[in-house]
């Protein structure tokens, strides 16, 4: 399919995909979600060459989150969008969750609402100095959605994730590494170049070992210890 709303390249084993609306700050689209998706689809194929997945964003933001006023979308009624995120985003997640190749995320600028569910979904996290987290939920009437409420207590502790959901203030990149939500943090101008260099440096290693890695992980956040022992064998 043709890509208007993101920019995807792939060469070196690396899809590299940019949401590229920087006008709207990367916001979140039906279309947009559609060719992500459409990305997700090829580097699931065992015959595609992918073997590592590389996702960031145009401008000044990763993504400022869904586009509630997207005329590609359905109305969106607040006290009952759930359709919304079952239709377009939950697969997104989900998709993300089973690739079999490792996914690296850079967080080149603000990250807010339900794109951060996206931008955790990488298995190594890298941000730029200037990015930032944010998820004012509730200033909108919402709880927290991107699987947020599953993820941020996991990876961040209770305390913490009540913390984010209920203010709704910026987490800057340098305390959100203290946190150990993500894995490193770069000058600005060096984002680009240190997710490059990550990605050729996955893409070049062992990618059956890293898939199966990854899905043992993952199963790690459901599983009790023995069934994790088994998965392990």
């Amino acid at each position: 399919m043709p890509f208007e709303q993101i920019q995807f390249d792939c060469s070196e084993g690396i899809a590299r995909v940019a949401f590229n609306l920087p006008d709207s700050l990367n916001s979140l689209t039906r279309q947009m979600l559609a060719e992500f998706d459409a990305v997700l689809d090829q580097c699931s194929r065992p015959d595609s060459g992918i073997r590592c997945l590389l996702v960031t964003g145009q401008g000044r933001a990763f993504s400022a989150g869904m586009n509630l006023a997207d005329p590609g979308g359905p109305k969106l009624d607040l006290p009952d969008g759930g359709h919304v995120l079952e239709a377009a985003m939950s697969p997104i997640l989900l998709r993300m969750r089973e690739l079999d190749v490792p996914i690296v995320t850079a967080l080149n600028g603000l990250v807010v609402g339900v794109s951060v569910g996206i931008a955790l979904m990488g298995d190594i996290i890298l941000a730029a100095r200037s990015a930032y987290i944010l998820q004012p939920f509730a200033n909108v009437g919402l709880i927290p959605d991107g699987a947020l409420t599953y993820l941020m207590p996991r990876l961040v502790g209770k305390a913490r994730a009540f913390e984010l959901a209920y203010f709704g203030d910026r987490l800057p990149a340098e305390k959100a590494l203290e946190w150990g939500l993500i894995n490193a943090v770069h000058d600005d101008d060096a984002l680009k170049d240190a997710a490059e260099g990550l990605a050729q440096k996955l893409a070049q290693g062992p990618t059956r070992l890293y898939g199966m890695t990854r899905r043992a992980i993952w199963q790690g956040y459901d599983n009790n210890f023995n069934d994790q022992l088994w998965v392990e064998r």
